[in-house]
């Protein structure tokens, strides 16, 4: 019976193959969607073909599907071919954003604006715990004072850049009419922890002391952050506290790092997900930790930390498909239970870095409005 299935099949793969060239699609993306499908249904029929003693698949070990819109952007990645991420030296990986460029092919064919504009865009260098640091400053238009949000981007504290995640803040920009100050921290694996939660912190009192010069009022100051620059966001108003500074007024954390484990529901469900996967977030950190013990410590593991009190409130943005979702929920739910008050959401259908597409992705123009009335609500501009 299973040798019959495998034959019908493979009989279908060559039928798909003969479309593929009658269409003339060769490697377009339509093509790899073929592709993906016939992918899909050997795997499907996978377990019906082998014999493999004491293995278990259960629902809960099953990715969900991405939605129409993350999959058209899904669709556009794999169609640049990016090499892995664990395959490629960090100095390599900082010269490519596959997943950018994936966005940017998504609007063109879609003849969007390729950028949200803002009021205005400029930069500073500021002195930090191992020389300067630069900052990017997003001001929205009118006349300041305004709100002042301090970012940190994602990329595992080891990729990326101030550009890769220039489109979330000019999206806060304007959401939130604040002024938005992207940090560049120093990242791994030249510069191992502490250094990116150090730089980060250092960014965030420069701001706090140097307000009034940014046009920011300097009671309205929030922090912010994706991935690993939701980690710093999370973590530096752990050392703020910790360390008797003042705290910013709200946390964005939006799916940030919060444990040193790889053993959650949603690492399991999405452990080949893209495009994040969990041989990835293993070697971030690997490349960032300067020994295993490292992953203990409540900055590195926020949700490790043994007291939350005292902390600002905090809005959690968390994407279903997503090996980091198990984690941040949980550390929503530790906020809560150390009375801070904290709104959390779950966005289905979509993966990790979703926040950053609200130019072609409607559940993250959503999850930029959410953040906005976070934002708003902290600073009081509701």
């Amino acid at each position: 019976m299973a040798e019959r299935k495998m034959e019908q099949v493979e009989s279908q793969a060559v039928s798909r193959r003969n479309m593929l060239k009658t269409l003339g699609v060769g490697g377009s993306v339509a093509a790899l969607s073929l592709a993906l499908g016939l992918a899909e249904e050997v795997e499907a029929h996978a377990p019906a073909m082998r014999v493999l003693p004491n293995v278990v698949t259960t629902p809960a070990a099953q990715a969900a599907a991405p939605d129409a819109q993350m999959q058209m952007v899904l669709d556009q990645l794999m169609a640049l071919e990016p090499p892995k991420i664990i395959d490629m030296t960090p100095f390599n990986n900082r010269q490519m954003s596959p997943l950018m460029l994936a966005v940017l092919a998504e609007v063109s064919e879609r003849g969007l604006p390729p950028l949200e504009a803002v009021g205005d865009i400029s930069h500073l260098l500021i002195p930090g715990p191992g020389g300067q640091l630069l900052i990017r400053i997003y001001t929205p238009r009118g006349a300041g004072p305004f709100p002042g949000l301090v970012y940190f981007h994602g990329g595992g504290w080891v990729i990326a850049n101030l550009d890769t995640y220039d489109p979330s803040c000019r999206a806060l920009c304007n959401a939130a009419n604040c002024v938005v100050v992207s940090v560049a921290y120093r990242q791994a694996p030249e510069w191992k922890f502490p250094a990116a939660h150090e730089d980060a912190y250092a960014g965030l009192m420069w701001v706090m002391n140097n307000a009034a010069r940014l046009a920011i009022d300097p009671a309205k100051i929030a922090v912010a952050g994706e991935s690993a620059g939701g980690n710093l966001a999370a973590a530096t108003t752990l050392m703020a506290r910790d360390r008797g500074a003042k705290q910013p007024v709200h946390q964005l954390l939006v799916y940030p790092i919060t444990n040193y484990a790889f053993d959650t529901s949603s690492y399991q469900e999405n452990a080949n997900a893209k495009p994040l996967d969990k041989p990835t977030m293993q070697w971030f950190f690997e490349q960032y930790l300067r020994r295993a013990s490292d992953g203990t410590n409540p900055y590195v593991s926020p949700l490790r930390a043994p007291n939350l009190r005292g902390l600002p409130s905090a809005t959690v943005i968390l994407a279903q498909i997503d090996p980091l979702r198990s984690e941040g929920e949980a550390y929503a739910g530790r906020l809560r239970e150390a009375g801070v008050s904290v709104k959390s959401t779950i966005y289905e259908g979509v993966t990790h870095e979703f926040f950053t597409m609200s130019a072609v992705i409607d559940k993250a123009k959503q999850a930029v409005a959410e953040a906005a009335a976070g934002l708003k609500s902290a600073f009081g501009t509701t």
